[in-house]
């Protein structure tokens, strides 16, 4: 019998499993400092993080240069990816714990599937994933439920089962909107204080945290 709290956990990738926050920035300053020199800095960035790409290219450079812009990121972002990408503390070691207990794992990301999946593999992430939702598998994005629903349909998960983690706002939203607990982490760009507002069940101050988590004992 599987005595476990959660038998499923969902993950973003950036900001929650891979530390790719200086990546994505210095990605994002170099592409606007060059369309808008000095308009943006981090701050302006960083309460925009968790959106998608386009969202936040439409955002910033408005729906006339959204492609241009979003074409221009990806292109510094994959020439700088390896020197900038890390992982997190301790989260090769939970997620082998995990596995170890007997808990199906995925991803859910608004990032494209080739520089997710890059990231994912650099860390070490992939082997422990049992899916994989990118921004090219559903229409509709965090804080849409659509990409916590696919992945749970692709693992048929009980969602009464699942926890979902992530590091900003539309990771608590996206899981409480599909039916499934969620979960903030204290090392988002955003804070834990900010995370709290959007109730997620728990806050994760480090990633060894979520051992008791889906035992049911924290």
């Amino acid at each position: 019998m599987n005595l476990l709290r959660y038998n499923t956990v969902l993950f973003d990738l950036d900001g929650t499993l891979i530390d790719s926050n200086e990546l994505i920035l210095v990605s994002f300053l170099n592409v606007l400092n060059t369309h808008f020199p000095d308009k943006y800095t981090r701050q302006d960035l960083i309460p925009h993080m968790g959106k998608t790409l386009h969202e936040q290219m439409e955002m910033f450079g408005g729906l006339e240069k959204r492609d241009e812009l979003v074409d221009a990121y990806r292109v510094h972002n994959e020439e700088i990816h390896d020197e900038w990408i890390r992982e997190f503390p301790n989260v090769r070691e939970t997620l082998a714990e995990l596995k170890e207990l007997g808990v199906t794992m995925g991803v859910v990301t608004t990032k494209q599937r080739k520089t997710a999946e890059m990231g994912a593999e650099v860390c070490g992430v992939t082997p422990y994933m049992s899916t994989f939702v990118t921004f090219q598998d559903t229409e509709k994005h965090k804080p849409s439920p659509d990409p916590v629903l696919k992945a749970l349909s692709d693992l048929g998960a009980d969602p009464s089962k699942t926890l979902m983690v992530g590091d900003t706002q539309f990771d608590i939203q996206a899981g409480h909107n599909a039916g499934v607990h969620s979960a903030g982490v204290a090392w988002s760009l955003k804070g834990a204080d900010f995370l709290a507002q959007f109730k997620p069940e728990y806050i994760l101050q480090d990633m060894k945290d979520l051992i008791a988590v889906v035992k049911g004992e924290k």
